[in-house]
C-alpha cells in the first residue's frame, strides 16, 4: 500500500518570510513590514509606520526575491511535485484598493510560476498569507465590507493571469489564527471580540466567494481552505475537563464548518448570541457561502495541545496545561507525532474531502559546521515519524490525503518570534536574527534524505 501514485510531495514557504524586496518593484507595504524581531521571550511589536534604525525581519528576510531561481532549483533536486508559496499581495496591488494592478508584482510570480513548471513542480498558491495591505486600514482592514470587494479584485487579477498554469490555491493561511493573532491574520486594528468576529466573518466570505470565482474563470482550478492545526486533547476524563476540551475546540473548527460546510454551525450561532455580537450579514451573503465551500481542506500540524475546566479560552496557544507524555522544542511546542494521524482522522471524519498536510516541521537551532555541512538528525527524526503517522491515516485508516509539504523547506523568518535561528528548512541559510550574513545556501542531511524519501514515494524513511 503506501502512499498513493501522484501524492504530492514538497515544501512550503510565504512571500512575507521569505522574499525580502518589501519596497522593491512597486511593492507596498502591509502588516508583516510593520513587524519588529522577537525571540522565544520576547514578542514580535508592531509599529504604526516604519521607524528609522528598527530592524524589520520582513525586509530582507533570506532575499528569496532575488534568489528564486537557485532556491527552487534546489527544490527540484530534492524532487519536489509541489512547492507552496505565497503571492504578496501589496506586490500586485500595493494599497490593496488600487484601480490597476503593478505589472512588476505579476511578472516576478510568472517567473516563479514558470520556473517551477520547468522543473514539473506544481504550484500550490496561497492568496492572502500574513501580509494585508496597510493601504485598507481606511477601511477598518477586514472590519470593512469593502475589504472583501479589495480581495476579489485581487483574486480575479491572479487566477486570470495564472489560468492554465495554476490550478491549486489556497484562500487564508491559519483562517483561524484570527482569533488568536487578529493583526497578523489580518491586520485587524480593533481587538475587541466583536471586531475580530466581524474580520473573521468577511473573511470567510471573501474566502466563498473566491472560490465561486476561480471555479468560474478555470472549472479545473482546486480551491482549499487552510486551517491553524490546534488540535486538543482533554486534561482527563472528568466530564469537565471533556466539556471544556469540547469547546475550546469549537472556537478553532467553526472556521473550517463554515467554509467546509456553507454555513455557521449552531454552536458558533448561540455563542455569538450570547456574546450580543451581530455579525453584518447581507443578503446574499449565506448563499454565497453555501455556492463556496472548498474543495479540500489543508492544514499546519506542528504540536497538539491540551485543554480542561481551567482553560480560559482566551488565548488558543496558551490552554494552562502541558502534556507530561510528550517531549518539547526549545521553543516549548510539544513533538507528538500521533497526534497527526489523530487529527487527519478527526477531519475527514467531520468533512469527508481530502486534505493536505502544508506545514509540518520542527524549528530547532542548527550549526553550520566550517566545512559548510549541517547535521540535522533531530529533524530527520521528527519528520520521519510524522510521515510514518501520516501512512497509517491513509492505509489503515482510509483518510483521503492529496500531499504533504514540510514548512520552510528552507530556512526563513519565523512567522512567531521574527527569528531566523528557529530554523525549519532542509536548506540553511547564512542570515542570523539581526539580518546580518553571506546569504548563501548550504544543504543539511536532512536535505538527502527528503531527497530519498520522495523518491521513493514514501518508502524509504530511514
Amino acid at each position: 500500500m503506501g502512499f498513493p501514485e501522484g501524492f504530492l510531495w514538497g515544501g512550503a514557504t510565504a512571500a512575507n518570510q521569505c522574499e525580502g524586496a518589501w519596497n522593491e518593484d512597486g511593492k507596498g507595504i502591509n502588516s508583516s513590514d510593520v513587524m519588529t524581531a522577537g525571540d522565544v521571550n520576547k514578542k514580535r511589536e508592531i509599529t504604526e509606520e516604519i521607524k528609522e534604525g528598527t530592524y524589520y525581519p520582513s525586509h530582507n528576510a533570506i532575499d528569496h526575491y532575488h534568489h528564486y531561481k537557485e532556491d527552487i532549483a534546489l527544490f527540484a533536486e530534492m524532487g519536489f511535485t509541489c512547492y507552496r508559496f505565497s503571492i504578496n499581495w501589496t506586490r500586485v496591488f500595493p494599497n490593496g484598493d488600487d484601480a490597476a494592478p503593478n505589472e512588476a508584482g505579476l511578472q516576478f510570480y510568472d517567473r516563479i510560476i514558470d520556473e517551477c513548471l520547468k522543473y514539473k513542480i506544481t504550484p500550490l498558491i496561497t492568496i492572502s498569507h500574513y501580509e494585508t495591505p496597510l493601504g485598507l486600514l481606511k477601511y477598518d482592514s477586514w472590519i470593512g465590507r469593502t475589504t472583501v470587494d479589495c480581495f476579489l479584485r485581487y483574486c480575479e487579477t491572479i487566477f486570470k493571469r495564472y489560468k492554465g498554469k495554476v490550478r491549486h490555491w489556497l484562500t487564508f493561511n491559519e483562517i483561524n489564527c484570527m482569533s488568536s493573532t487578529p493583526w497578523t491574520a489580518g491586520a485587524v486594528p480593533k481587538q475587541d471580540e466583536a471586531s475580530v468576529m466581524i474580520a473573521a466573518y468577511h473573511q470567510l466570505l471573501a474566502s466563498a466567494k473566491a472560490v465561486k470565482l476561480a471555479h468560474e474563470i478555470d472549472p479545473e482550478n482546486k480551491v482549499g481552505m487552510m486551517y491553524g492545526g490546534l488540535f486538543s486533547y482533554p486534561y482527563s476524563c472528568d466530564p469537565d475537563d471533556v466539556i471544556r476540551n469540547m469547546e475550546y475546540m469549537h472556537e478553532q473548527l467553526f472556521y473550517c464548518d463554515v467554509q467546509c460546510r456553507g454555513y455557521y454551525p449552531a454552536y458558533k450561532k448561540k455563542d455569538l448570541e450570547k456574546k450580543g455580537i451581530s455579525l453584518p450579514i447581507c443578503e446574499g451573503d449565506e448563499e454565497a457561502l453555501k455556492k463556496g465551500t472548498v474543495d479540500f481542506l489543508s492544514y499546519s500540524y506542528y504540536f497538539s495541545l491540551v485543554s480542561g475546566k481551567n482553560t480560559e479560552l482566551k488565548d488558543a496557544f496558551d490552554t494552562g496545561y502541558r502534556n507530561p507524555y510528550l517531549k518539547e522544542t526549545p521553543w516549548g511546542w510539544s513533538m507528538d507525532e500521533q497526534g497527526l494521524r489523530y487529527s487527519l482522522n478527526l477531519l475527514y471524519d467531520r468533512y469527508q474531502i481530502p486534505l493536505m498536510i502544508v506545514e509540518n516541521g520542527m524549528g530547532m537551532y542548527d550549526k553550520l559546521e566550517e566545512d559548510k555541512t549541517v547535521h540535522d538528525p533531530y529533524r530527520i527524526d521528527y519528520l520521519k515519524r510524522h510521515i510514518k503517522e501520516m501512512e497509517k491515516a491513509i492505509d489503515l485508516d482510509g483518510v483521503d490525503v492529496m500531499g504533504y509539504t514540510t514548512w520552510g523547506c528552507i530556512d526563513l523568518v519565523s512567522a512567531g518570534t521574527g527569528q531566523m535561528e528557529k530554523r525549519y528548512g532542509f536548506i540553511y541559510v547564512d542570515v542570523d536574527d539581526q539580518g546580518n550574513g553571506s546569504f548563501e545556501r548550504y544543504r543539511k542531511d536532512s536535505f538527502y534524505w527528503y531527497q530519498k524519501v520522495i523518491a521513493s514515494n514514501g518508502k524509504e524513511l530511514d
